[in-house]
């Protein structure tokens, strides 16, 4: 699909790529060059927040996997098996 280039530099992302991607006003695109081409590519904007909770959390998990306190699963089947168990 041809765009083009208008005034301060705006292109329109042509709808039938936008309804594919699943993507809505408001969502953020990372914009970047590589090797001479013009990437856009939507991403997921986290508060830092947020992430340094998620770390921490799995640092804990990894934690209590290490030690044995945390039960280990071969399988989402086993680990149903171990809750129906319960």
């Amino acid at each position: 699909m041809i765009a083009e280039l208008r005034q301060k530099s705006q292109v329109t992302i042509p709808k039938e790529i936008v309804a594919k991607l699943g993507l809505s006003e408001g969502d953020k695109l990372d914009i970047f060059e590589q090797d001479g081409s013009i990437c856009i590519m939507p991403v997921a904007v986290y508060p830092k927040k947020y992430l340094e909770e998620l770390k921490e959390e799995i640092s804990d998990v990894k934690a209590k996997i290490a030690s044995g306190e945390q039960p280990v699963f071969d399988s989402v089947d086993a680990l149903f098996d171990k809750l129906e168990a319960d």
